[in-house]
């Protein structure tokens, strides 16, 4: 139940009735009518912009189609009143009943309550994380974990078809100097003494793995040169890595359904049919590119490259697939891995993109469109950085990894609720500050204690229920301001989630659940100075239930939303 399409619903019908009757001409568009919360509370429960977007074509004053719309809408019998605002906004108040019928709708529902056809089963690849397999996954990486699995999450319940992919970035030059790296660490555990040159990788992460190629190896490959044990240690070096990054992710919550090797795109054909493809598109040529802008000419040399007509796709600039001396560029793979994409069935893509990324994203975009010839879209997502703190004081780095603080780190000092929930209370394109202190305190300033204990309020009134005798009831007693600004909160669940799965923004999944919880405790508050209002009362079980129900529903939507961002809701608060 999505009250407010349903309301729409009857916006739209009063509509058509008014151009059969000839009030208004035929052939309006109804798209940009739209049905919503007001700005205000005091102004009503849902406003509607229909004759303001509808005035222009139906060559009427916007106040004059609304007065129309509103004398027809007061006889709808769940709207109570309404009223004509500004130049031409349409104020609705609903019946009371109308709430109570959410509540119970929630009820029912259960958790999926706010599920729907939205996504009608459309095939969606989520592509997050995709870091290279060269050392732990660290706090930048936590952010785009968690608000990828978070989306695929909320896609999921909005009845899409979701897989979660993740890139392994094998097939360039810094998996050999994983290797070389590595293979210090082997001599090491032979007692060796090494030093790790500039542009490897000297974090101790790596001495497990150079234990454990020494044990499965023994000394067969000590004082022997590169090309002995060159494949065998990358292959080894990568598979450990990845081994690890699984472990971190597993810890986090976060579960992929496909692991994608880029090594694999190498030696296959599949980057060459790709660019193929685009060739037979006339989108491949011959030729040299300008200068990039603020170099210096005499720093620059016009060579002659295989490139990508990107621009006839949206893009800036045309790009380089292939270098002059004939090896790939990394775009070239990337084209590929795409292209696999859109052959494997998917009918839109998500890549999730950290911000150093930006200046990748409408070379990708012009990609996808020349592959699919514009029948598949690809939304790329930033995410920005995360700032670590300490009471306010910046967060030291970690030893382990040698110059950051690694996704476990932050996982062990906090626990994965709180850190995804914390993760998704700023918009991903915003920069985000984590403070360890700040975010296990318990005060209504953290949102995810907030949440949670809103939560673990209503599981143990209904353990006091319970153990009162007191029944359950699937009717609600609304009597109060607070108990239906509660309700009316619940109403706008199943829009929420849709607004945020249209947008791709999980966020606004944990801003609604703050929300929702800081109108419950405002109502559990008022009931300190109102007895009536408290959810229990023994002496009396048919207002109970009645009351215990509105708590219920709260539970039922907190859960859900809770299961989107992948927190685990609390049962009690210590």
């Amino acid at each position: 139940m999505n009250l407010f399409s349903d309301i729409r619903h009857v916006v739209v019908e009063t509509l058509d009735a008014m151009v059969a009757e000839g009030a208004l001409p035929n052939g309006l568009d109804y798209g940009p009518v739209s049905v919503e919360p007001p700005r205000d509370p005091a102004h009503g429960d849902m406003a509607t912009n229909a004759a303001m977007v509808l005035s222009k074509a139906a060559g009427e004053a916007p106040r004059a189609i609304a007065e129309k719309l509103a004398e027809r809408l007061s006889q709808e019998s769940r709207i109570a009143s309404t009223e004509v605002a500004g130049p031409g906004f349409l104020n609705l108040r609903l019946v009371p009943g109308v709430w109570a019928d959410v509540v119970t709708e929630a009820l029912d529902a259960g958790r999926s309550f706010g599920h729907s056809g939205f996504g009608a089963g459309l095939k969606v690849n989520v592509e997050f994380i995709s870091a290279n397999p060269t050392g732990p996954l660290h706090v930048g990486h936590v952010r785009g974990a968690v608000f990828g699995d978070a989306l695929a999450s909320l896609l999921t319940f909005s009845g899409y078809n979701v897989t979660r992919e993740y890139y392994i970035n094998d097939g360039g030059a810094q998996v050999d100097t994983l290797a070389r790296s590595v293979y210090l660490r082997y001599l090491e555990a032979h007692g060796r003494e090494v030093a790790f040159e500039e542009g490897t990788y000297p974090g101790n992460y790596l001495v497990p793995v150079g234990e454990a190629l020494r044990e499965r190896v023994g000394d067969r490959y000590v004082d022997q040169p590169e090309e002995v044990w060159l494949d065998e240690v990358r292959t080894f070096a990568t598979d450990a890595m990845m081994e690890m990054i699984r472990e971190d992710l597993s810890a986090l919550g976060v579960r992929m359904d496909v692991f994608f090797s880029e090594k694999s795109l190498y030696g296959t054909g599949k980057i060459e049919a790709a660019l193929k493809l685009l060739e037979s598109r006339g989108l491949i040529y011959e030729g040299t590119l300008d200068p990039p802008k603020g170099k210096a000419l005499d720093d620059w040399e016009p060579r002659e490259q295989t490139l990508f007509r990107s621009t006839s796709h949206g893009d800036d600039v045309d790009r380089p697939v292939r270098k002059s001396d004939g090896s790939w560029t990394y775009f070239a793979p990337d084209i590929a891995y795409h292209h696999d994409k859109i052959e494997r069935g998917f009918e839109e893509l998500i890549d999730i993109f950290g911000a150093d990324h930006a200046g990748y994203v409408k070379r990708m975009r012009a990609a996808v469109s020349a592959l699919s010839d514009g029948a598949v879209p690809l939304d790329v997502k930033l995410t920005q950085l995360v700032r670590l703190f300490q009471n306010g004081e910046p967060y030291r780095m970690s030893k382990r990894a040698g110059n950051f603080v690694t996704l476990r780190e932050v996982v062990d000092e906090v626990g994965p609720d709180v850190t995804r929930f914390h993760m998704l209370t700023r918009k991903n394109d915003a920069p985000l500050d984590f403070d360890f202190a700040h975010v296990t305190e318990q005060s209504k300033d953290n949102p995810v204690f907030y949440v949670q204990y809103a939560h673990a309020r209503v599981r143990s009134l209904w353990r006091k229920a319970e153990a009162a005798g007191i029944m359950s009831t699937d009717v609600p007693l609304l009597e109060d301001e607070a108990e239906f600004a509660v309700a009316k909160k619940i109403a706008e669940w199943p829009r929420l989630v849709e607004i945020a799965a249209r947008t791709h923004e999980p966020h606004r999944i944990a801003f609604y659940l703050y929300d929702l919880a800081s109108d419950f405790h405002a109502l559990w508050n008022r009931g300190n100075d109102r007895p009536e209002l408290r959810f229990i009362h023994e002496d009396d079980e048919a207002r109970s239930s009645g009351k215990m129900a509105l708590a219920r529903a709260v539970a039922v939507v907190i859960s859900a939303g809770l299961d989107i961002l992948g927190v685990t809701p609390a049962e009690e608060m210590r």
